[in-house]
């Protein structure tokens, strides 16, 4: 008896097409188009009714397929928004991405444009009161009257590729060794690098197993580093040994949920004191003692109580000033030596999230601050008015999802404390590739001194750190290290032949694709080279280097 197959109803489907892709190119095939539909309709709507009900007795309604146009941004059909290559296409029914105002597109935005639009300039004015006085008598003659010629790390010397797990998500230079970099990733390990020497490289994975947010070095010791992580513990790292000791544990009893585990995000040392200050995601403050390694006192409140603080920076000139910014949108001014909710000296309204907040490097007088509303803020004298900003200045940087948040930085070698680096969100078309270059801006002015990138380094950088005793600029973009150097010492570097790039990590790689890790950072830390070896490498990358818009 030969086998029996059971017949299987599948249900319709009806595609839906834009109306402008069904129109033919002349008159006669459309009045044709019109009248074959006229005659299926009339004949499909006599046993449309039918065919309905039975489908609907049966449980197999019509599968709908749209191919119609739906915009990423509001969701509606009929356009499309968001990146497209190189160029990003506004949706027409919201406001500019980059200012948030309506009426023009984002490629047409004037702060595109000039990042100096609407920025008033920093004045030349006297003093209004004793402490500004006091201040412009003491402190001010370590600021040059003249600016400096800005030097700009323009051109990357050497890197280390696919160097971490994880996304990097924070940078901090050895403070004796020109030569040493310390990275720490999401998955909480830690990275020492030596730059120069290129291949001597380490990553110690047992120091944390979340997310490492901050790391300090200890004063009364270079080889040992603080770290605060999402695991909610602060470890102390002797980078000699690798040992890594924890000195709090905010969550001993391990997951509770999420409503009561504690993540450490920002972290700062205070010397005079020799306490570290750490803050955690339920806006409490932290103090451990650097002798002891012990906590000392209990918990301070000082954001917004469930926010996240993701910001701590004690002043250098006078250490007891403590600036701190999180997610209530403030940036708040306090005095540790009365430290107490609700104590702050001053409160900085921001619009939204705010990223981070520094104290400029010199004086210690000025602020300034990254927050999500694509708008970095500076306060030109904290002696001075503190109810709002002397200056903001429209930058691309409101985009944090799979990303570390992007944080301008000043420049600890600019004794004018005017230059700050930060990194760019949105790509820019130079030569048909989508790069998102690391902008230099003089905060005083608003105007672009330098924007730097490489037509290899095609991910995004919102990590970046500047040396504080020589010309040199370190950028995490996704799980890569790079190290950029001033063009002529570059061109030195490579008469010696010790400019190098290291690919690392191919082992890793194809463990997650065994195991199909789906992490946001698998599929963004494509590097390409041009050329088949690493001569070409260099050739391609000293060749087809840009770097536009410096100004000196």
């Amino acid at each position: 008896m030969p086998p029996q197959t059971r017949r299987m109803a599948f249900p319709k489907v009806v595609i839906e097409r834009e109306t402008d892709s069904e129109q033919s190119s002349s008159e006669e095939d459309e009045a044709d188009v019109e009248q074959e539909e006229e005659e299926v309709l009339e004949s499909e709507n006599e046993g449309k009714v039918e065919e309905a009900l039975d489908e609907k007795k049966k449980g197999k309604a019509p599968i709908t397929i749209s191919l119609k146009k739906v915009c990423k941004v509001c969701k509606k059909p009929g356009h499309e928004a968001g990146f497209k290559g190189a160029t990003y296409i506004d949706c027409p029914m919201k406001p500019c991405f980059l200012c948030k105002m309506p009426g023009h597109t984002t490629v047409a935005c004037p702060h595109r444009v000039a990042t100096e639009y609407g920025v008033v300039p920093a004045p030349h004015k006297s003093t209004r009161n004793a402490l500004e006085y006091m201040f412009e008598r003491q402190i001010r003659p370590r600021v040059p009257p003249i600016k400096p010629a800005y030097v700009i790390p323009d051109q990357v010397s050497c890197a280390v590729i696919r160097y971490h797990s994880r996304r990097v998500t924070s940078l901090e230079f050895h403070p004796t060794k020109n030569n040493i970099l310390l990275s720490g990733d999401k998955k909480g390990q830690l990275g020492v690098w030596d730059f120069v020497k290129v291949h001597e490289k380490i990553v110690y994975g047992n120091v944390h197993s979340c997310i490492l947010n901050n790391m300090k070095f200890k004063p009364a010791s270079d080889d040992t580093v603080y770290a605060a992580s999402s695991d909610g513990t602060i470890s102390c790292t002797d980078l000699e040994t690798g040992i890594s000791v924890s000195l709090m544990n905010l969550n001993p009893d391990g997951w509770q949920g999420r409503n009561s585990w504690r993540m450490l995000y920002g972290m700062d040392i205070n010397a005079e004191k020799g306490a570290v200050l750490v803050a955690d995601n339920f806006g409490f403050l932290y103090l451990v003692d650097t002798r002891s390694n012990d906590p000392t006192g209990k918990p301070i409140l000082i954001h917004k109580k469930g926010s996240k603080v993701v910001g701590l920076h004690c002043n250098p000139v006078q250490p007891d000033l403590l600036l701190s910014c999180g997610n209530d949108h403030f940036a708040r001014i306090w005095d540790i030596r009365r430290i107490e909710a609700g104590s702050s000296i001053y409160d900085l309204a921001h619009s939204r999230v705010v990223n981070s907040a520094y104290f400029s490097p010199v004086s210690g007088s000025k602020i300034l601050s990254t927050s999500q509303d694509n708008r970095l803020r500076i306060w030109d004298s904290i002696f001075g008015n503190m109810d709002s900003p002397s200056r903001e200045i429209v930058h691309s940087h409101d985009f944090n999802r799979h990303l570390t948040a992007f944080k301008a930085e000043w420049d600890p070698r600019d004794s004018s404390e005017s230059l700050a680096v930060v990194g760019r969100y949105i790509s820019e078309n130079y030569d048909g590739a989508a790069l998102h270059p690391i902008d230099f801006i003089d905060v005083s002015t608003g105007q672009l001194v330098a924007e730097v990138m490489d037509p290899n380094i095609t991910t995004i950088s919102p990590v970046n750190k500047l040396h504080p005793r020589d010309d040199v600029l370190a950028s995490g973009s996704s799980r890569s290290l790079f190290i950029w150097k001033p063009k002529e010492k570059c061109e030195l570097v490579e008469q010696k032949d010790e400019g190098k790039i290291v690919i690392c990590a191919g082992a890793e790689k194809k463990r997650n694709r065994k195991l199909g890790d789906g992490s946001d950072d698998s599929d963004d830390d494509k590097f390409c080279p041009k050329g088949k070896n690493l001569k070409s490498k260099k050739s391609a990358l000293k060749s087809s280097q840009y770097t536009i818009k410096v100004k000196r």
